[in-house]
């Protein structure tokens, strides 16, 4: 049975990769993650496909995340738009910050998919090669 988080979000969606169990100090993170992650998908009227969610700690290092990444703590989401490029959403999200419609935090943009995550601190970062 999936658990829903949100109107349009699982927690089978933020899974790590490696299938491990997501740590219940993790958990109250993550609902924060999804309340903010619902609140940009109704913003912009489009599905979103989470690409990583939660990451344990070795998988997190199998891949080369970095060593204090949010995605760690349940606190980051890499995704991607429907029909948007990553620069375009990363562009709404800087919009859905500054009129605290999302909270402050990290956004990271790549050419596939863009990074945001709730820290409560600016964070920004250009990883494209556009």
């Amino acid at each position: 049975m999936r658990v829903q988080l949100t109107k349009n979000f699982y927690l089978d969606e933020f899974q790590c990769k490696d299938l491990s169990d997501i740590p219940e100090e993790v958990l109250n993170n993550l609902l924060e993650l999804t309340d903010n992650m619902q609140l940009i998908r109704d913003c912009l009227g489009k599905p979103i496909t989470v690409n990583s969610g939660y990451r344990s700690p070795s998988y997190n290092k199998s891949i080369g995340g970095a060593s204090k990444s949010r995605h760690l703590l349940g606190q980051a989401c890499d995704f991607t738009v429907q029909g948007m490029m990553p620069n375009e959403v990363a562009d709404r999200l800087e919009e859905l910050i500054k009129d605290s419609t999302i909270k402050q935090g990290g956004l990271g943009r790549y050419d596939t998919f863009t990074h945001y995550d709730i820290r409560g601190i600016k964070a920004r970062w250009d990883n494209s090669t556009k």
